[in-house]
């Protein structure tokens, strides 16, 4: 017996709307599903609305979670996909810059005047095959303009978030910004500061991991943005151009972490660690920001550099990006890249079993030799190592006779 194959997203999103037509309710594809198809992107994922109330919703369909019942918002199990499924509504007072205090289920149309940009409020009718456009968004999606529904400054103040949002739909679509939108953010900017710094990394963060970032930035800093993000600093113009040209000689896919080292090339590793921290960016991404910067320059010197010295950078899991980091930065101060050159030269050239192998000498041997566990052992241990990495032995026969006479000139 053959499997049927999996259900598809659109098929799944299609059945849920097809289950509320039946009983009567109005359902439509909704949002940034719809923009996605007509530019001819496959959707990530499918947003159904309806005027079913949700206590409706959840009794049509066998499998639900009520993640926002209080906003209208059930996810409705299809296959191996959730739906998220919302009540059409309209949201009152928003007095934390992020959510309503209170919702109002109505109709479609009044559903669109909520939503952020013109492009993510449009319709779909996956049964009569058409969009359903209250405010004009077909027309800015041909025009490539990112625009406010209604009132900028309404929408702005609804959520904050948003002006950091149209600056990414702008520069992921290749977009302009309308200029009453772009207007009532710069006058707005400064709002930005009371969003929690967690919300803000993670739009920075679609940003930054985007081969569009050095015009994020550029937008950021146009609508004076930039400086109320949590990194808490100033660009002057000359800083900020030479950011965002190492941020342009990126490889395509670098990830957060490697575009902040970039957009901070010039910010000393310490004071780069706690922008890190005021954005809440993990222990782990700090210390990889601040290793990034730290080690950067050191690239400049890899012909000079000992093998153990390499060895140690070229097993640190961000070094690729490390080498990614040097060369962006000599390609925007147009130094030539045979420091880079060579480093990966030096590093095809080692065998991947002796970048970091198993050290020939433990605290064993130093315990055998009579010493007392105590500070020395750290050095010697790390003295011993270094030696193998440099290849001055490679068996451990010859390394205890190093270890001899490590010990003995102490």
């Amino acid at each position: 017996m053959r499997r049927r194959p999996p259900m598809s997203l659109e098929d799944a999103a299609l059945a849920v709307v097809r289950r509320l037509r039946e009983h009567g309710h109005e359902a439509l594809w909704a949002g940034g599903c719809v923009r996605d198809m007509l530019l001819g992107v496959e959707p990530a994922d499918i947003d159904v609305a309806t005027d079913a109330p949700p206590d409706t919703i959840v009794e049509l369909f066998r499998r639900t979670r009520k993640v926002g019942v209080q906003f209208g918002v059930v996810l409705v199990g299809q296959g191996r996909h959730w739906i998220e499924t919302a009540t059409f509504r309209t949201d009152l007072d928003y007095r934390d810059g992020r959510r309503p205090e209170q919702v109002v289920f109505t109709t479609a149309e009044e559903d669109t005047k909520r939503r952020d940009f013109t492009i993510n409020g449009l319709f779909y009718d996956p049964l009569e095959r058409k969009v359903i456009d209250y405010v004009n968004g077909q027309a800015d999606l041909d025009a490539k303009i990112i625009r406010a529904i209604g009132n900028p400054e309404e929408r702005f103040a609804e959520d904050h978030l948003r002006m950091l949002r149209a600056v990414r739909f702008a520069c992921r679509l290749g977009f302009t910004i309308d200029a009453a939108t772009a207007e009532a953010i710069t006058r707005h900017a400064d709002r930005i500061q009371r969003i929690s710094a967690e919300r803000v990394r993670e739009e920075l963060e679609k940003m930054l991991a985007h081969p569009s970032r050095a015009e994020a930035v550029n937008w950021l800093a146009r609508l004076g943005l930039l400086v109320y993000l949590p990194l808490g600093c100033t660009w002057p113009d000359g800083r900020l151009a030479r950011a965002c040209q190492i941020l342009t000689a990126l490889p395509k896919d670098a990830d957060l972490i490697l575009a902040l080292a970039a957009l901070l090339a010039d910010t000393p590793a310490t004071q780069a660690a706690r922008m890190a921290r005021n954005l809440r960016c993990s222990n782990q991404q700090t210390g990889d920001l601040s290793w990034l910067l730290t080690r950067c320059s050191q690239l400049d010197q890899v012909a000079d550099m000992r093998p153990a010295t390499f060895k140690k950078l070229a097993v640190h899991p961000r070094f690729s990006d490390l080498l990614a980091l040097h060369q962006a930065v000599g390609t925007a101060d147009g130094r030539p890249l045979e420091a880079n050159r060579a480093a990966r030269r030096r590093l095809a050239g080692i065998p991947q079993d002796q970048l970091a192998p198993p050290p020939l000498v433990t605290g064993e041997d130093l315990i055998a030799l009579g010493l007392q566990p105590g500070p020395d052992f750290s050095r010697i241990l790390d003295a011993m190592y270094d030696a193998q990495l440099d290849g001055e032995f490679a068996d451990r026969p010859t390394a205890l006779i190093h270890l001899r006479e490590e010990v003995g000139g102490q």
